[in-house]
């Protein structure tokens, strides 16, 4: 097995699902001063966390036999010593819950802390124990709840009101999320099958997964498109719409996700 280099672990295209809420609310939001600045440490903060859970999930996937192919994974990076990995894990984990802490107490914005905890909570349960969230059925339903949650706390952190706009933005980038999470299951329905990890591609195949990543993708457009002409004046929506969509076609993730559409077995 070849060595595997910091960067190719890391996967930098992965850490778009967390930098776009943050991307979209200061679009939207339009923050200044110590808002905005407040925003993109908060947002920094999230790929913390992000990073931290894509860690403790390499780590969680060894151990229980799903992803030991996976020749990218932490475990590898880290020489197959599962204790350095955790270590590494957890350090970005308080680091990224001590940020985003420090950020609200900054903006005496503490009450966030309690939206913000139950996702973090469930980002743990999702790698944590002999079955994890993410070797369940709901595992999917996690990731919406946690990265639409992402949006609604970045939003929060703008000075922004609840209404339509948050319950937009989080239905839009959960859906996003999900999609790319999907996109990466068929390739893993075998080993993901021998570990009895139930994500969707090994319930119900590498078919109608592909399908689901099309339509979660739409729903992301549709819903982002709304929420433009909720917050913002029509005139500026095509520029909006035309920055998201450029940065997600510019990703490693959206082309794992689509290419196979028109390249896999009928």
């Amino acid at each position: 097995m070849r060595n595997v280099h910091g960067w190719q672990a890391l996967n930098p295209a992965i850490y778009l699902i967390s930098i776009l809420p943050g991307i979209g609310v200061w679009l939207l939001a339009k923050p200044e001063g110590q808002t905005q600045l407040a925003l993109f440490v908060a947002t920094f903060a999230v790929v913390l966390i992000q990073h931290a859970i894509n860690l403790l999930n390499d780590v969680a996937d060894w151990k229980l036999g799903a992803d030991v192919e996976k020749w990218d994974s932490w475990v590898r990076f880290h020489n197959q010593n599962l204790s350095v990995a955790i270590r590494h894990g957890w350090f970005s984990f308080i680091a990224g819950g001590l940020l985003g802490l420090a950020t609200l107490v900054w903006l005496e914005k503490l009450w966030i802390v309690w939206i913000a905890l139950p996702l973090v909570g469930l980002g743990y349960l999702y790698n944590s124990g002999q079955k994890p969230l993410s070797y369940s059925r709901s595992g999917e339903w996690v990731t919406a709840i946690c990265y639409g949650g992402v949006f609604s706390c970045l939003w929060l952190v703008s000075s922004q009101e609840l209404g339509n706009a948050i319950i937009l933005g989080s239905l839009s980038f959960g859906s996003l999320a999900v999609a790319l999470l999907l996109a990466h299951q068929p390739d893993q329905i075998n080993t993901d099958r021998r570990a009895n990890k139930y994500t969707f591609a090994v319930r119900f195949g590498a078919a109608k997964t592909y399908q689901m990543v099309r339509v979660l993708f739409l729903i992301f457009l549709v819903t982002w498109i709304f929420l433009s002409i909720v917050t913002l004046p029509l005139s500026a929506l095509p520029i909006l719409s035309f920055v998201l969509v450029c940065l997600i076609l510019g990703s490693s993730l959206y082309k794992k996700a689509f290419k196979p559409l028109s390249n896999r077995k009928k």
